[in-house]
């Protein structure tokens, strides 16, 4: 079940000049914008990154609408996530197939802007308890927020629906909702929390993009909660006064992007940078990745006025990799199969759009101790890419959308697709 809100109405509001002459009265020259001062991380445009010519793009489901997440079932089969409010189930096997039957039991979202039906993720004892995880936005232009439930998928429906999460504070307009997922071996489970959106947003007397700074509030967080929504006693804010007790991390703008390397155990997330600035972070209990203190990202407009002067600072986190222009990450894959040459261990990302064009997949060669050495784009036509993940069988899965009008109701434009190694014959 779904409740459908308009996107955002922009108004302006008309300027009445006066035709009578009036008093010309000396204004000081503005004063220019402070000089940047440079962080520590080479800035990457992705479009001029080297083309993958190592793999091809497979189709194994069309037709999806919407798509933002997916999970693999245990037998291989998945779980896909559409942004409109439907839980579909993906059959695998000689013939992939996207059932015709939506998952019933699904709770009601509202899809409006950025937000509605994201994530999904299954407990990592699926195969005893058929637990889920859902993350998605509740509320209405005024006050809205991330949600995150649990039900126990029973056949094609879900049962026993609980809410065990929900984001402080709600925040107005329909933007940076973050809602990643992924597992901590202790069975603790992460979320990105998006910061609440963009300027003129406001929040407590001042930009919504400040609560990321805020140990008060959850958004521009990544949290740490158990299976069922209790807090972890080892949690790093746990007796801070006046702290979230789920924070793990802080000072992000709009993590799409988290994974947990199973090998390394390194956590790694992307995020939306603003106009540029988007990040690749190791991400680390209790730390400050500094937004919107420090960025490589600009306001919006064509001005390009600096948020901050800094893009680095004491005390901070410095990212691991930086795009400019925009890549708009959204998923995130650790590499560990042996069936692409020279890719066991590294990062894989998605992107929405490149530079304000068709999007694509990164790949992040990093080495043994986690450091970026090299970058590779892998392009896959004129789609948005959502989410990224390494299937059960070895294959990497991508989600993409078409590049417009993909949240419109009934543009069935979404696809599955596999990476298939270039020496490999495609294979259903």
């Amino acid at each position: 079940m779904v409740v459908h809100k308009s996107g955002f109405a922009v108004t302006a509001a008309a300027l009445l000049l006066a035709s009578v002459a009036a008093p010309v009265l000396a204004q000081a020259p503005a004063s220019p914008p402070p000089a940047i001062v440079p962080g520590p991380t080479p800035v990457t445009p992705a479009l001029s990154l080297p083309a993958a010519t190592n793999v091809t793009a497979q189709t194994m489901v069309a037709d999806l609408e919407a798509p933002w997440g997916m999970a693999f079932l245990p037998n291989g089969d998945l779980l896909v996530t559409e942004l409109l409010g439907k839980l579909r189930y993906v059959k695998a096997g000689q013939n992939w197939s996207l059932e015709a039957e939506e998952i019933k039991g699904v709770p009601t979202v509202t899809a409006a802007g950025q937000g509605g039906l994201m994530d999904v993720t299954l407990h990592p004892n699926f195969a005893r308890n058929k637990l889920i995880y859902l993350s998605f936005s509740v509320g209405d232009e005024a006050a809205n927020r991330t949600r995150i439930v649990r039900a126990k998928l029973d056949g094609r429906a879900l049962t026993d629906v609980q809410t065990i999460f929900e984001v402080t504070p709600a925040k107005p307009r329909f933007q940076h909702f973050g809602s990643r997922f992924t597992w901590l071996p202790d069975q603790t489970l992460l979320i990105s929390i998006g910061d609440g959106g963009n300027p003129p947003n406001s929040l407590d007397g001042s930009f919504i993009r400040n609560q990321a700074q805020n140990l008060g509030s959850h958004l521009g967080k990544i949290i740490r909660i158990k299976d069922d929504g209790s807090i972890p006693k080892d949690n790093p804010f746990v007796n801070t006064p006046s702290a979230r007790p789920e924070i793990y991390s802080y000072g992000h703008r709009n993590a799409q992007g988290l994974v947990r390397d199973p090998v390394s155990g390194r956590i790694y997330a992307t995020e939306h940078g603003s106009q540029g600035g988007d990040e690749l972070n190791l991400i680390q209990s209790g730390q400050n990745y500094g937004w919107p203190k420090v960025t490589y990202g600009v306001e919006y407009g064509a001005a390009r006025t600096p948020i901050t002067p800094n893009q680095s600072g004491p005390g901070l986190i410095d990212p691991l990799a930086v795009w400019s222009p925009a890549i708009a990450p959204s998923g995130l894959a650790v590499v560990r199969s042996k069936k692409y040459r020279g890719w066991d261990g590294d990062v894989l990302a998605g992107g929405l759009r490149l530079d304000q064009g068709r999007g694509a997949l990164i790949r992040v060669d990093l080495d043994t101790a986690g450091k970026v050495i090299g970058q590779e784009r892998i392009d896959l036509g004129d789609v948005r890419v959502r989410d990224v993940r390494q299937g059960p069988d070895g294959y990497i899965y991508v989600l993409t959308t078409a590049m417009r009008n993909f949240r419109d109701k009934g543009q069935r434009n979404g696809q599955l697709i596999r990476l298939m190694p270039a020496n490999e014959a495609p294979a259903r």
